[in-house]
Order: structure tokens, then sequence, then C-alpha cells
């Protein structure tokens, strides 16, 4: 159970989420015969209904086929196989999954880990795997040179970690850290555990410093911790040696042209029917170029695919449909826009820094986009104009959020524009900034997205109407960041709004210069991280604001004032147009063969919360045997 004194139903605190079918069948598994051949469960597992959440109970057993651009994607299989000490179940509400509960008082938090959990190669999972990630990596700076990961400071004071028991794990800081469970749900785990009794005989405290940097020096490795990073490898999924808690564990090292993921044997969730998940035994993973996933997708080389789909792949997607046996689900993207534009506030260059710091010039910008036609264009129609911000699926959204400033008035846009001051023109139309340079806006961009491209090209169209050049300028994504800190950027094209589809309890991250890697105050994002040593200081009120807003929200334990803060800083950036939203509502090819099931036809997909497809639970998928049609079989890939 996950509780805070007495638990928020924001929190999943009104119980564990276990009805009470499951835990009677919980209850069976403990006292009934052990299998022969099983692999020994938990003495608590996490007992899971199925049949409660309109879902089936399972078979085990077949192998399921996706594709990938480049052999590094493996690592996508930890965000979307989402083994978590807790994690969000699809309706975004925090559970524990990996632990049997957490207590919350305060700023205390109490880790209970499940009796009898193993990692995939038989050992004890227990405190020993914190203390390890805590002491010997976490604070060992040959490892962690930053210290800790940022989560587990507040207020510049990392937690009083200890360790009770072999099941207990206890976090203490002296103030709330509402971060903490969020992080731990997040799409990328920051596995504040580690498999301790793999990783101690690479470790100079164990096994002395000569001896780990003779074991790196014959992996042709410059040290120990270098050969230490290369063995721990529960996020990358290279090493098929080191041990995991996830659904699959890697079987391939690199370099290959097919990765194979095979069922975890002690893995801690199992179905009310006594059957441990995940129900596939096996994952395939195929490296294809990118510019070919569509089409072998549409050839039936896939049984599962979303990563490298997009939404005008949908059409070829479909035709493949009946001679390939699979369906192309369309699942809403959780964006705040696809398209968005960021006004540097903290560009270096005086002209272009007064002019974005302009409201009435940001409202120009928006007024002169004619979001219904970059509708119509890009999303066959299907989106939702408007301004970057959550979606209508969160509970914290509200319909002016997403309307406020942003319809198409090409006529207030000029006049906007005119009370500024530019009225001067060249002989090409274009208005004339205070210093006499063409009001050419660069719009700097890193290029992936075909579509941001495209919509930027109808933008200079309807930016030209009211007397504004629009020039694209991609770059690559490294040296894009690089110029934004540098105050080089102008303007940024980029996707919006990440978590878009939040609750109180979420972080409210995108929404001030807390967060690091916002475009449109860049420099102010690098004065917070680095406590003023870099960057400059916030100077507009209305952005100090977000700024004070986001620490109260990391102070407050109660999630109705959270909320109230994201609603607040929600309608702060509808007012202000910090970002400058288009259309939002893209939907997301995923393509399964038709005998999969326990996949929903719909759901929001998503980096963060959703971590993809991961809070709908791919270790509950399975080849339905009796719905006729193909399935995937043996790890060589052939069809059944």
């Amino acid at each position: 159970m996950l509780t805070r004194g007495p638990p928020s139903p924001a929190e999943g605190g009104g119980g564990s989420g276990v009805s009470r079918r499951a835990l009677l069948a919980g209850l069976a598994l403990l006292f009934a015969p052990r299998r022969a051949g099983a692999q020994e469960l938990p003495e608590a597992p996490l007992v899971v209904d199925l049949v409660a959440r309109g879902r089936r109970l399972g078979q085990a057993g077949g192998a399921v086929r996706t594709l990938i651009a480049k052999a590094r994607d493996v690592r996508y299989l930890s965000v979307y196989g989402y083994t978590r000490l807790v994690g969000y179940d699809a309706d975004l509400n925090l559970q524990p999954d990996v632990l049997e509960s957490v207590a919350v008082e305060g700023g205390r938090f109490t880790l209970r880990l499940r009796a009898g959990h193993r990692w995939s190669d038989g050992e004890p999972f227990t405190a020993e795997d914190f203390r390890y990630y805590w002491e010997d990596v976490a604070n060992d700076r040959d490892l962690s040179p930053g210290g800790p990961p940022d989560f587990l400071i507040v207020e510049g004071k990392p937690p009083a970690v200890s360790f009770p028991d072999a099941r207990t794990v206890v976090y203490a800081w002296e103030r709330p850290n509402p971060r903490f469970l969020p992080a731990l749900a997040g799409p990328r785990d920051p596995l504040i555990y580690r498999p301790a009794h793999y990783l101690k005989p690479f470790h100079p405290r164990y096994v002395g410093r000569e001896a780990a940097d003779a074991a790196a020096k014959a992996q042709k490795l410059r040290g120990w911790a270098a050969l230490h990073n290369r063995l721990d490898d529960n996020f990358e999924l290279n090493n098929p040696d080191c041990p995991t808690l996830q659904g699959w564990r890697p079987r391939t090292r690199a370099p290959a042209t097919r990765f194979v993921f095979a069922r975890n044997p002690h893995y801690h969730r199992v179905d009310a029917a006594g059957t441990r998940l995940p129900y596939i035994d096996t994952i395939l993973m195929d490296v294809a170029s990118s510019g070919l996933l569509v089409a072998k997708t549409n050839a039936g080389e896939a049984d599962l695919m979303f990563r490298g789909l997009a939404m005008n792949d949908i059409p070829s997607l479909r035709e493949g449909e009946r001679a390939h046996g699979y369906r192309t689900h369309l699942w809403p993207l959780a964006r705040g826009s696809e398209i968005a534009l960021y006004p540097n506030l903290t560009t270096l260059d005086p002209v272009w820094r007064r002019l974005n710091r302009d409201l009435r010039y940001r409202r120009a910008l928006s007024a002169a986009i004619d979001r219904r036609t970059l509708n119509n264009t890009l999303l066959f129609g299907l989106g939702t104009e408007g301004n970057d911000t959550i979606v209508p699926e969160s509970p914290l959204f509200r319909p002016e959020m997403r309307s406020l400033n942003a319809a198409y008035d090409p006529a207030e846009a000029a006049r906007l524009l005119d009370a500024i001051g530019l009225t001067g023109r060249d002989g090409s139309g274009i208005r004339l900034m205070p210093d006499g340079r063409a009001l050419e806006v660069v719009v700097e961009s890193d290029g992936e997205a075909s579509l941001i491209l495209d919509g930027l090209m109808l933008i200079g169209e309807f930016w030209r109407e009211v007397g504004i050049r629009l020039v694209v300028k991609p770059q690559e994504r490294t040296n894009l960041r690089r110029r934004s800190m540098a105050g080089m950027t102008v303007m940024v094209a980029a996707q919006g709004l990440d978590l878009a589809a939040p609750t109180a309890i979420m972080p409210p991250t995108g929404l001030s210069p807390a967060q690091p890697d916002h475009y449109a105050w860049p420099r102010w994002s690098l004065n917070l991280e680095r406590g003023g040593a870099g960057g400059e200081p916030c100077d507009v009120p209305a952005v100090e604001r977000l700024i004070a807003l986001d620490r109260e929200w990391s102070m407050s334990t109660d999630p109705a004032r959270q909320g109230e803060i994201w609603r607040e800083m929600l309608m702060n950036h509808a007012q202000n147009q910090w970002v400058i939203g288009t259309v939002a509502g893209a939907l997301q090819p995923v393509v399964a063969a038709n005998r999969l099931a326990n996949l929903p036809d719909r759901a929001l997909y998503s980096w963060e919360p959703t971590a993809l497809i991961g809070v709908q639970r791919l270790d509950e998928v399975f080849w339905d045997k009796a719905a006729g049609g193909n399935a995937a079989g043996a790890v060589g890939g052939g069809r059944g």
C-alpha cells in the first residue's frame, strides 16, 4: 500500500489497488502446492486482477517481434516494460509495483520490499541492493561525479538513508519531497538500487583498488569505474550477465541485428489464476533502417510496433492489415503541441531580447497563425487547435488553457505590431526592427521531426502576410541546445509540453525555469541549475512567479494545493504565451497482431507519464490461441 498519513486518493492511497478477488487469489497462491518445475514466487507477489480491469486471463508462451532503428534502441524496453518500485496504473494513479508498500510521513518514506523477491538470476533482492546504490554508486565520486540525482536533494541536502532490516529502506528528508515517488515512476527508471551481489566484485571497496583496476585493464578499459559502468546495465540492456527485475532479460550482446529478450523467471507479478507474468516468453528486436520501419511493419514483419511510426504513416499501415493479420490502433498523443515556438527571452541580441519580451509581439505571432489550416494539412483535421497546454484527459484541464489568445486574427496581429512601433517596411514588405534590420525571425529546430519543418513552411506564409519573414535553420540537437544555453538562438521550434496529462502529484515540469532545457528561457534555467554560477538571474516578474510557484509545489504535501499551483502556472502560460502553441492531438499508430490480446484499442500515448505504452502493462499481453490466425512462435521468428 502507498500511504501518507491518511492516504490521499491522488496518490492511490485508498488502498493498494488490489481487489478482494485478487487478494483471495494471492492467499490461495501462498497455500497452494507448488507446481512441478515452477520457479519460486515471492511470498507476497503482486496479484494482478485482470478481470476487474476488463482484461482476460492469458496463457504463457510465444514470442513478439518488434523493429528498432538502431541497436541502442533496445534500451526502450526498460521504458515500456515499465517495472518500477512504484508506478502509474492506466488511470495514472500511483501504486506500489516492485515494492510491497510505501508509507509516507512528512519527509520520511519507508519502502517495504516483498519477502522472497529475487533478481532474474535467482539471488535475493534485499535492502542491501539499495544500500549498495546509495553508498557505493550515488555517493562514489568516481561513479557519480555530480553526486546523487537531483530528485534526492531537497534544499541542497541529501536524505538520511537507513536500512532497518533486509526488507526495509528509509529515505528521510527534513522537509517533504513530493518529487521522490513521481521520479521513481518516471519513464526512465532512476534505479535507486543495484544488483550488489553482481557488482561488488568490480568495486574497489570490496576487492581492493588494484584488483578492480586489473579487471578493467583486462577489458582494455582505463579504470575500474569504466568497467563498473559498463556492467551496471539495467537501463541500456546491453549486458546479458547483469541481473534485472524487468519482465524480460537481455540475452544478446551487441553488435547484432536481432536482440533477444527472455522472460524473467523470477518476476514479481502473477495473475489471479497463479500464472506468473509476463505471459510472453520472448521479445525479439530486429534492427532495420529507420526508412524501412513502416514498410516492414506493413509487410507483417512486426507483431507489435509503435516507436518509429507517425500519424502520416497510417494510410500505409492500413493497407497491410488484411494481408498480414494486424490492426493499427490509433492512440491520442498526450503532448501540449505538435509544433511549438519558443521565443528566447534570454537571447543576447538586445533588440531581439526586447522584442521577444514584449507580450504584444508574442500575441501578434500567435494571432497571425492560421491553426485551422495547420490542422487540416498536418493532422487531417483531427487535431486540436490552440495553446501549448495539457490535454482534456488530465483532471487539471480547463478549456481556456487551450483557447486563450489563440484565435486566428491577422488584423489584430498587424495592429499589435504597429502598436509596438514596427511600422516601417523594406522594399519587399517586411517590417523593420528599431535598429533598421528586417524583421526576419530565424527559427532553429533540431530537424528530426518532419512535421515541425512542414509546419514551419506554412507558418512562414502566415507571418509573411503581416510583414514578418521566417527563416528555418535546422540544427543537430546537441548543437541546438548549446546555442540555446549560450543565448545565440532567437526562436526555436520544437514539440510542446511533454507532461501534458498530469495529475496534481506530478511535478510541474516544463512550466518554469526551474527545469533545464527549456528553449524560452535557457539562461534563466542555467542560472537556477547552477545556483547562480551561470546564465543570468530571471528579471521578469511573471516568470519569477512561475519559479515561486514551482518552489511552493515542491514544498507541498497537499494534492489540492498542488493542483491549484498547476492551474495557475498553466494560466500564466496561456496569458503570457511564453511558448506559442499551434495544434495538438496527433494520433500515434500502435500496430499489433490480431491475436495479441489485452492491448487496449485506444489509450493515451506519451513519454511522460505513460512511458510510451508502459502503463498499459506489456507483461499482461498474450497470444490468444483461440482467436485463429497467426501468432509469433519460436525465437527464430517463425509463425505458427
